[in-house]
């Protein structure tokens, strides 16, 4: 079976990712889609597996085999788990209706981690740009504030939220560059700080919930096999 047969006959759930989810979108923002898709069963019984990721059909569209997927949220991946979250849901059928209800049961504590070392790689990459450059990539530099600001609320409160609300407008600031670095440096500085200290007090769990997974998965797998 092709993969971009998979992405067009099996895909369970799809989204528009990117800033269209953050709110952040304006008239020259891309359109970017995620989907998961569930491989049938029969096709793990052969030598060639089929593959865990597809790029497309079509432009700035990625998907995920269900189980890399869900391994990859338990691991607390940032990506994966807003994608989980996105408010834009162009797909869903019954097994990805299950999959979105299980959206507490990948969080937990360890989003501290992967966040927060996501958001240190990107900051590695603006500095690089300015020693280079003089200037850091300014639309990057917004999606790294917004990014430790989700974290931060994550941990605060439990829920992770993409759309920035009322952060927007100074968000869009930083991307047009009308923010200096300087007050871009102590912004990150200080949600850093704040989700350093929203980890102490966090009502998430220290693990996610893996046999809850597990148990969707093996049931999800059974079922498909089942059909053939």
């Amino acid at each position: 079976m092709r993969s971009a047969d998979l992405v067009r006959d099996h895909t369970v759930y799809a989204c528009v990712m990117g800033s269209r989810a953050f709110g952040l979108a304006t008239d020259a923002s891309d359109t970017d889609r995620r989907g998961v898709f569930l491989a049938p069963t029969p096709l793990f019984w052969r030598f060639e597996k089929p593959p865990t990721h597809v790029e497309g059909p079509g432009e700035e569209r990625f998907s995920w085999e269900l189980e890399r997927f869900c391994e990859l949220a338990l691991r607390a991946n940032p990506n994966i788990l807003e994608c989980l979250h996105s408010p834009l849901v162009e797909h869903l059928d019954d097994t990805g209706r299950e999959l979105l209800s299980l959206r507490g049961a990948f969080l937990s504590r360890q989003v501290h981690a992967t966040f927060t070392g996501y958001a240190l790689g990107q900051r590695r990459k603006l500095d690089a740009d300015i020693r280079t450059t003089g200037a850091p990539r300014w639309k990057h530099a917004m999606h790294l504030l917004r990014l430790l600001g989700s974290a931060r609320d994550l941990l605060r409160t439990g829920e992770l939220r993409l759309d920035v609300g009322e952060d927007r407008d100074a968000l869009l600031a930083v991307k047009r560059g009308e923010v200096g670095w300087p007050e871009i440096e102590a912004r990150m500085a200080r949600l850093a700080d704040e989700t350093d200290a929203a980890l102490l007090r966090t009502p998430l769990p220290a693990e996610p919930d893996e046999p809850r997974v597990a148990d969707f998965l093996y049931r999800t797998r059974q079922a498909s096999a089942a059909k053939t």
